[in-house]
């Protein structure tokens, strides 16, 4: 008990560290709900026919980060500008700043992408545009709903249950490149930009920390697999939770272990920022788990993930970005042992 009050207490003064500025303070599920209801306003019948579709529609569950022909629901391109703002007032209500200001990056770096990709014939559509927007159920104080952002290398996954937030994963962000490196005329993504920076720097200064015994507990392959598990289910893995534990960490890679965690954490409001948290600490943490697979330094492919009874994190960066800079295209993902969608895990 002791140890454990001991490390309540250090993880609190270490997420206190977090700029209260990057959260929004009102109930997320309330703002989200008046920002849907906003956004619907704006659509025409034939538009609010694909982006409202029924809150039990197998195309909830339906997720995936990678370039697809065809989505649910409605695309931003064919937005007229109030449309478009008010979509972004709904993205921005699901979001802390942190993360819609990552969100909106990941969306800019499809310009990037096309720029990078010129001449190439029969590739994936790049567009900043291209991204979609779906409701599941009216959005009312009272009710039910659920709400889907998503696109190449974005995924946001909600469901709100009388004004408050029942779910809130997948949370998917990924970035390609995940180090921009050099100016590319035509997109206004600058030299040196990195989405996803302390989701990789932190996680580089943990496995490096750790001494040889410790390394023989986290690493768990020499190579890193290609992509994180289980990607587009609608159901995190189920596999069995390997790596260190964080009870078998010094005080110092705890404290990068803390950090890395709340780096995750703090893209949602501040309120879903603080059950997550809340949730880890009262599971109790000595046995949430840290793996690391591949290199472990930048450049060559490598993949982590961090692991709880609540929750579930998982990193890869093995793919070339598109300009052939190895290892340089970042997946990463939370989501709820519990259940994602709202929908209880199987045991």
């Amino acid at each position: 008990m002791k140890r454990r009050a001991v490390f309540l207490c250090l993880f609190t003064l270490a997420v206190a560290g977090v700029v209260r500025s990057h959260f929004k303070e009102a109930a997320p599920g309330v703002d989200m709900t008046t920002a849907g209801q906003a956004y619907l306003k704006t659509l025409t019948d034939e538009q609010r026919k694909t982006s409202l579709l029924d809150y039990d529609t197998p195309k909830r569950v339906d997720w995936h980060f990678i370039p697809k022909d065809e989505r649910k629901g409605l695309q931003v391109k064919f937005m007229n500008d109030e449309q478009r703002k008010a979509a972004m007032q709904l993205l921005k209500s699901s979001l802390s700043e942190v993360g819609y200001g990552k969100a909106r990056k990941i969306m800019q770096l499809e310009a990037l992408l096309r720029e990078l990709e010129k001449g190439r014939t029969g590739g994936p559509i790049r567009d900043p545009e291209r991204y979609y927007f779906t409701l599941f159920g009216e959005p009312k104080e009272d009710g039910r709903w659920g709400l889907s952002i998503e696109g190449h290398h974005l995924s946001l996954n909600f469901v709100v249950d009388g004004g408050k937030v029942a779910s809130s994963t997948p949370t998917f962000f990924a970035a390609n490149p995940a180090l921009v490196m050099s100016d590319v005329e035509g997109s206004d993504i600058e030299k040196g930009t990195r989405v996803l920076a302390l989701e990789e720097t932190l996680a580089f200064e943990l496995v490096q920390s750790l001494d040889d015994e410790q390394k023989k507990q986290a690493i768990i392959a020499d190579k890193a697999p290609a992509e994180i598990r289980e990607a587009g289910s609608p159901q995190p893995p189920a596999d069995e939770n390997v790596g260190i534990r964080y009870g078998d960490l010094n005080d110092q890679q705890k404290e990068l272990m803390r950090r890395l965690v709340s780096e995750y954490a703090r893209n949602l409001p501040r309120p879903i920022y603080d059950e997550r948290i809340d949730a880890i600490k009262e599971a109790g943490p000595d046995d949430v788990r840290f793996a690391w697979a591949g290199a472990t330094k930048p450049g060559v492919g490598h993949y982590y993930r961090i692991q709880g009874s609540t929750f579930l994190i998982e990193f890869v960066n093995t793919q070339p970005d598109a300009a052939g800079n190895p290892a340089n295209h970042i997946h990463c993902v939370w989501r709820d042992m519990h259940g994602d969608f709202a929908i209880p895990a199987k045991s």
